[in-house]
């Protein structure tokens, strides 16, 4: 896999071109034996070839230009992108007109130069962790790909076109889970911010308390570098932390229920290589998280938001709605005002009650997922795909209850199913937490 920071010095120093990196990703994009045609809906072949080579043609006079001037990049489908229908995975939007301007962080990622190469594959609408997609096609998991693993979702073909090395990173959204979950599925790094501090503006919503918007790619600077410049920074790495300054609190019960054998073994090895490198680790219980299948039992903030927002379409559009997705609007359609209120007080109570317990900790640790990827074929079965999907969602959709920045990087064995471990800091403790993952990356990850 790419790493930006190293294409960025490879430019600088004149090593290769923007038109030969974007060549290149274009060629695995388009290898009819690779993963492309489903993980990518639009590529922007043309455009993104003129941009390549009017940043060499820049570069070679000597011209001044943006910190990451010339580097690929893909967006996830439900980004703005300005005169483009922005469809979300979906058919359901075909007929909505053009967006006027851009995303606020599309706007931000053509500031500091990047070069846009495509939008990516989604669940419709980003209403599940699973990562399927009955309109376009579901791109394969890397692992076992003849088998047929899910990819993770919402951002399944985000994580795809990473972890295929079809692009060095892309942005995707994250509410319950959708940049983590397919990060640690994928065997690659994703990012999910306190929600505030990258701008939404232009992103069609799933939940407008829940939702967040980050970065995926192969490296914890990489997705530093990115939510610097999608938070209107200058795009800088973070120093890693010391490790043997840090105290991490291991969460146990709830998060740790239900784990299958690969995961429970990828984790439990991970803390004994973190102990050994000095990091202090603390058991550390909080029962306030055991309350959450109860307190979301009729759909949470985001069956109530999201049928909000998709209640007009549902009644003029509901034919064009992968059934599966359809469904999902049920519980929020009969909530009530009560039930929404109670929810918010819901959310208030335990997020005071976790910060604390958590202030004495440097960050949370936690198993990503519970699972490994299942095969597509599995869920196909509602029965199976459903109890599938909350289990997905069940460790990662803490952190946008909490809204707290939180990042799953690789633990698993080279050659084993992809797991990720989950690192979790404070509310708008952001930079804080990446210096703290960069410096625990290289003990974490086995690959």
């Amino acid at each position: 896999m790419q790493n930006l920071l190293d294409l960025k010095r490879r430019l600088d120093v004149g090593k290769t071109t923007s038109r030969a990196l974007l060549d290149e990703c274009l060629a695995k994009i388009g290898d009819g034996a690779g993963e492309g045609e489903r993980s990518f809906l639009t590529v922007y072949t043309d455009r993104a070839r003129n941009e390549a080579d009017l940043v060499d043609a820049a570069r070679a006079k000597g011209l001044a230009l943006p910190r990451y001037a010339g580097v690929p990049i893909s967006i996830k489908d439900l980004f703005d992108c300005a005169g483009e229908v922005t469809r979300a995975g979906s058919r359901v939007l075909d007929a909505q007109p053009p967006a006027q301007a851009d995303a606020d962080v599309v706007a931000a990622l053509r500031r500091a130069g990047f070069i846009l190469l495509g939008k990516t594959n989604m669940t419709e609408f980003a209403y599940s962790g699973l990562g399927l997609n009955s309109h376009f096609g579901t791109p394969l998991n890397p692992f076992e790909r003849k088998v047929g693993r899910i990819p993770g979702g919402s951002t399944s073909g985000g994580a795809v076109s990473v972890a295929d090395a079809m692009v060095p990173a892309t942005i995707g959204t994250d509410t319950g889970g959708s940049c983590r979950i397919p990060a640690a599925f994928c065997g690659i790094v994703g990012f999910k911010p306190t929600s505030r501090r990258v701008s939404r503006k232009g992103a069609i919503p799933l939940s407008e308390s829940l939702d967040s918007v980050g970065p995926l790619a192969s490296s914890v600077s990489c997705c530093a570098v990115l939510d610097s410049v999608l938070s209107n920074g200058p795009g800088e790495d973070e120093d890693s932390y010391p490790p043997s300054n840090l105290c991490l609190g291991v969460v146990e019960g709830y998060v740790d229920e239900k784990l299958d054998a690969s995961v429970a073994s990828a984790y439990a090895a991970t803390l004994t290589r973190l102990s050994q490198k000095g990091v202090r680790l603390k058991p550390v219980a909080i029962p306030e998280l055991s309350e959450l299948p109860g307190i979301n039992r009729n759909g949470g903030l985001v069956g109530a938001e999201a049928y909000a927002w998709h209640r007009p379409l549902l009644e003029t559009r509901g034919e064009f709605y992968d059934p599966w997705v359809r469904a999902r609007f049920n519980a929020g359609r009969a909530q009530s005002a009560g039930d929404y209120i109670d929810l918010l007080h819901a959310r208030a109570r335990v997020t005071a009650a976790v910060h604390l317990r958590s202030r004495v900790f440097d960050a949370l640790l936690l198993p990503t997922v519970q699972i490994v990827a299942p095969t597509i074929e599995s869920m196909r079965d509602p029965d199976l795909s459903n109890p599938t999907n909350l289990l997905c969602l069940r460790n990662t959709a803490i952190g946008n209850f909490l809204d707290r920045p939180a990042i799953s990087i690789p633990c698993h064995a080279p050659g084993s199913a992809p797991v990720g471990l989950m690192l979790m800091g404070e509310t708008l403790g952001d930079r804080r937490l990446l210096s703290i993952a960069r410096g625990l990356e290289y003990s974490i990850r086995l690959t």
